[in-house]
């Protein structure tokens, strides 16, 4: 097995009886922008049988019947109503990450096939890296790199100054799930004081990081000098963020998201960005992904843009591997699955 995952743990719960085939999962392909990591595929192949969507289409009679799960890594392969329609033996889709937006749940559903994701496996980097926005944005760290690394700098002004303070400013989470509550404890050691916006009251992780309930979103936008949006992309939280809100916030503010880029309405960013509504944004997605070149944001210096790195580490990817393998074992097994999505 490789290197690339020293830690992963062996103890997954999968039983083959000796002599029989490994059971078959379809993939998008291996390697390549949206295909198994080749770090993890000795893994995968020591418990299953990898079919590539190429080796699908090729082979459709041959091996269509024998598929039992989707390994849905980087939301690939694309699953619709043709695919599902195809694989008469299909139990599970196992999805990569927390979120399941780009799987229609209804339809997968009505063909008797379950879906699991990963929420736990990506909580922890996720958090980081909103941390790491809201650091890199407050202190104007990609101005600062570029001054420090320009030839033509030849002294540091003394009287540089940065975009905002962290420590006692106040931070308004909206979504106080597992990502949002991790964030609220960084935000605690930096000392800044939570704000936190959720369907419903989160009394124990309240108490535990000194959390302030908003029951209303407009009072932690108008309190908040940081806001991360931390939500799952719904139908209820497609453009979330939109004009009205954005008027709401303070000029001094920074919105940060690490959710889904539709949850803000980007076309009323660029303008509160432009005039001056708010002071900056930090972004880990973006829609499209990644945004046209000549895109309005990628233009402004108050804007900083990551290409959607929150689970981009490698303890993050062979934790959510691991939890995929967990889910797609419990369902050859006929177990209940791990970390089966029940909210459709």
């Amino acid at each position: 097995m490789s290197d690339f995952c020293p830690g992963l743990s062996l103890s997954l719960s999968f039983k083959m009886e000796t002599g029989k085939d490994l059971p078959c999962i379809l993939v998008q392909e291996i390697g390549g922008s949206f295909g198994v990591m080749e770090e993890h595929v000795d893994y995968l192949e020591e418990r299953f049988t990898l079919i590539t969507m190429k080796e699908l289409k090729e082979k459709k009679e041959q091996v269509a019947d024998k598929i039992v799960c989707i390994f849905n890594w980087a939301n690939k392969p694309d699953v619709d109503k043709e695919l599902l329609e195809c694989l008469p033996q299909l139990k599970v889709i196992a999805s990569a990450g927390a979120g399941v937006d780009h799987l229609n749940l209804k339809m997968i559903s009505s063909y008797g096939v379950k879906v699991a994701n990963t929420p736990n496996a990506v909580t922890n980097s996720t958090a980081d890296l909103a941390m790491t926005l809201l650091l890199v944005s407050a202190r104007s760290f990609l101005e600062g790199h570029k001054i420090a690394m320009s030839p033509d700098t030849e002294h540091f002004h003394a009287n540089w100054v940065s975009r905002g303070d962290i420590t006692g400013n106040t931070v308004g989470i909206i979504g106080m799930g597992k990502i949002g509550y991790k964030i609220a404890q960084r935000a605690k050691a930096f000392e800044m004081k939570i704000l936190y916006h959720n369907r419903h009251q989160r009394l124990e992780e309240e108490k535990s990081v000194g959390a302030t309930y908003c029951e209303n979103l407009a009072d932690l936008l108008q309190q908040s000098d940081y806001v991360i949006l931390v939500v799952n992309l719904t139908p209820q939280t497609e453009k979330l963020i939109g004009k009205r809100e954005l008027k709401l916030m303070k000029p001094s503010a920074t919105l940060i998201n690490v959710s889904r880029g539709p949850v803000v309405d980007q076309d009323a960013l660029v303008e509160a960005l432009q005039v001056g509504e708010i002071k900056a944004a930090a972004l880990d997605v973006t829609y499209p992904e990644p945004l046209p070149r000549d895109h309005p944001l990628l233009k402004l210096s108050n804007v900083v843009i990551s290409p959607h790195m929150g689970t981009a580490t490698r303890d993050s990817l062979c934790a959510t591997m691991e939890d995929m393998v967990q889910s797609m074992m419990d369902a050859v097994n006929s177990h209940s699955i791990s970390f089966e999505v029940t909210d459709i």
